[in-house]
């Protein structure tokens, strides 16, 4: 579990392919707070650091995680978001992030809308039902409030911290960023479905398939 709060901006020394998915080397001030075994949010996606030594650490992508997320097209010299699992204790800052990322979004602006900086997202309708203005959801890793939404995407504003201590400033448009969107929306979907297709006559049984999704209007 992580909170969305980047402790550091890595860079991607060495990528190399191999039979069970793709390994990172990545250069990072944190290593001397990891331990092998440990988790590591890798902008947005949690992987397992496996082995660690001053100043890096390396861990695997596994192929399912290369086709869902945008670690595929991390190359050398690559700067990555960082951070360590949340501990027992450490202070929640951001919203609960898994690092389980739902979908890639493309970014269709970047910059300044009057007073704020905004960030553009392009998303699915699928993922859209669970983004809802001033909710959180988090892009490459970083913990962000939803400013507004519309039929195809979302915004989010970037507050001058986050675009110094991020890399979401750089964002160029068409560039694919990794979503993860609150995991208590997904449970509250869930705990409420069997309850709305009671209402209308439905078995729940029903209640979260596609296509019964489809014919109430998801």
């Amino acid at each position: 579990m992580f909170t969305g709060l980047i402790r550091d901006c890595g860079v991607v020394e060495t990528v190399s392919d191999g039979p069970d998915g793709r390994r990172l080397r990545i250069a990072t001030r944190l290593s001397d707070e990891l331990r092998t075994g440990d988790s590591l949010s890798v902008n947005g996606v949690c992987l397992t650091a496996e082995s660690l030594s001053s100043s890096q650490v390396v861990a695997t992508v596994v192929p399912e995680t290369l086709e869902r997320s945008t670690l595929g097209e991390l190359k050398p010299r690559d700067r990555v978001h960082l951070e360590p699992a949340l501990r027992a204790g450490d202070a929640l800052g951001g919203h609960l992030v898994q690092g389980h990322v739902d979908e890639t979004g493309r970014v269709v602006g970047n910059g300044r809308a009057g007073a704020a900086w905004m960030l553009e997202i392009e998303a699915s309708a699928a993922l859209m039902r669970y983004i809802v203005e001033k909710g959180s959801v988090a892009l490459d890793g970083v913990s962000l409030t939803v400013a507004a939404c519309t039929d195809g995407g979302f915004s989010v504003a970037l507050v001058p911290h986050t675009r110094e201590v991020t890399l979401l400033g750089d964002r160029r448009a068409g560039q694919r960023v990794n979503i993860e969107v609150d995991i208590l929306a997904k449970y509250v979907e869930r705990l409420l479905a069997p309850r709305l297709d009671s209402a209308r006559g439905v078995p729940a049984a029903e209640a979260l398939t596609e296509a019964r999704l489809k014919e109430l209007g998801y």
